[in-house]
């Protein structure tokens, strides 16, 4: 271990306590959306942390912002040209079933060397941890020869509007990370495309199945005409079903939609066996004749895959059928290196043969900073000294970060890869003995990325 490491452990011994003071008062802050409370866009709780958290930076030394339209906020240490960023977001999703928590989910509480509380690990945790890390710097009178902007956002379990107004008004860092995933690091994320194919509905058909774009659908209800012959027609085709108050239930496998080849597409299944007996419809042919089960979209995409980031993924989530229109809602992860304008066009083109129209509903564009980068060659450094792990590589994944708001961001920790990752769970926690590496490595690393 080099002298700065060693210098910063009893640094962080110190500041320890004040760490879990300052976390347990964002806890006890129930930072859940509300845009109809208030006059701040995501509701007063949301507001109340944000304006704790700069209280807090400013305790411990660093210059804040504060919006003042309450879309966000940051704080900032060091001087010139170059600014490093970290950001963390202190909006939380919902507690749900308190009876499915052993202790309140909005009172931070120790036991057995964790803390509970919703947002522990989601993101208040991480985002304070990284914070006294550089409280730990400051307090060995370390300079910054760049500056250090901690980013707080405030509406990053919804739709990301806050970074969306930060990006718009204010400067972006050069390079940063947000602590909001996973250790080592994630150095490449798919382009997360949503979008509804939709048409005329020239049938009699009436149906509706799935709950959301980015989740493969573990069922499919058929009430309609001719439920013995699609019975039948399950049964040869292999897929399974059941029957409940006069419907035919199709039963898939539900996975998230970064990994929709591990489950089973219950929508498609449905479609597929109506094929059989004889129903058409737009929706129906364009599935029966270009998806089938191929998670992929073959037939429409061709082999789309790179070596960071692997294939892409297609997942029919929703479908519905109504007096007006047919309506596919589709979720594509689209690899790092692929023209998000040559996928939608060539969807697009190919729609429009089956009568469906492309609509747009959600994109995130992808992260890819390469392994040979300044950034991830520091981080994953800094990773190996302090945990002496030697094997873990640095992640691609279909999934999205808080990381994909800024250009050369990566998300970088908290939890360590033999760790359960208990975010958006009941019973959501820190370890405090691994939030404590964790701040280490933070402290190190900033110490690094400075020089």
């Amino acid at each position: 271990m080099d002298n700065i490491s060693e210098a910063l452990i009893p640094e962080l011994r110190k500041i320890e306590t004040d760490f879990h003071q300052a976390l347990t008062k964002l806890v006890e802050i129930p930072s859940v959306i509300n845009e109809t409370e208030g006059d701040t866009p995501f509701g007063k709780n949301i507001d109340l942390a944000l304006k704790m958290t700069l209280k807090i930076c400013k305790q411990l030394g660093f210059s804040t912002y504060y919006d003042p339209e309450g879309y966000y906020g940051y704080a900032e240490i060091g001087a010139g040209d170059e600014m490093i960023g970290v950001l963390g977001h202190l909006d939380v999703v919902p507690a749900g079933s308190n009876e499915e928590w052993n202790t309140p989910p909005f009172l931070a509480m120790m036991k057995d060397g964790k803390m509970y509380g919703r947002g522990t690990q989601d993101d208040k945790g991480p985002t304070l941890a990284a914070l006294f890390a550089v409280k730990a710097l400051m307090n060995l009178g370390i300079s910054f020869p760049k500056r250090i902007r901690f980013i707080f956002g405030t509406d990053e379990e919804t739709l990301w509007r806050c970074m969306n107004r930060y990006c718009e008004i204010e400067e972006i860092p050069s390079m940063g990370f947000a602590p909001d995933s996973v250790f080592p690091l994630v150095y490449a994320e798919k382009g997360l495309l949503q979008l509804l194919l939709e048409g005329k509905n020239e049938t009699k058909l009436r149906f509706l199945a799935g709950n959301a774009f980015n989740a493969v659908p573990d069922t499919a209800k058929y009430a309609g005409e001719r439920q013995s012959e699609l019975k039948t027609a399950l049964e040869e085709l292999g897929f399974a079903y059941e029957t409940a108050r006069d419907e035919v239930v199709v039963l898939g496998k539900a996975v998230h939609a970064q990994v929709t080849e591990k489950g089973i597409n219950a929508i498609n299944r449905l479609l597929i066996g109506m094929k059989r007996i004889g129903y058409t419809s737009k929706t129906i042919e364009f599935v029966n004749d270009l998806v089938k089960e191929d998670p992929f979209a073959e037939k429409i995409f061709g082999e789309c895959e790179d070596e960071a980031s692997g294939k892409l993924k297609f997942n029919v989530g929703k479908i519905e059928l109504n007096e007006e229109v047919e309506r596919l809602s589709i979720d594509i992860r689209i690899p790092v290196t692929a023209d998000k304008h040559e996928i939608v066009n060539t969807l697009s083109q190919i729609a429009k043969e089956y009568g469906l129209e492309y609509k747009e509903f959600d994109y995130l564009k992808s992260i890819y900073v390469p392994k040979e980068h300044f950034l991830i060659q520091t981080l994953m450094k800094v990773y190996q000294e302090v945990t002496g792990d030697l094997v873990s590589e640095p992640i691609s994944s279909g999934g999205a970060t808080y990381a994909r708001a800024m250009d050369n961001f990566v998300a970088f920790g908290a939890v360590f890869p033999y760790q359960t990752k208990t975010e958006h769970q009941p019973n959501e926690h820190i370890e405090l003995a691994e939030m404590f590496k964790a701040m280490l490595i933070y402290a190190k690393t900033i110490y690094d990325l400075t020089r």
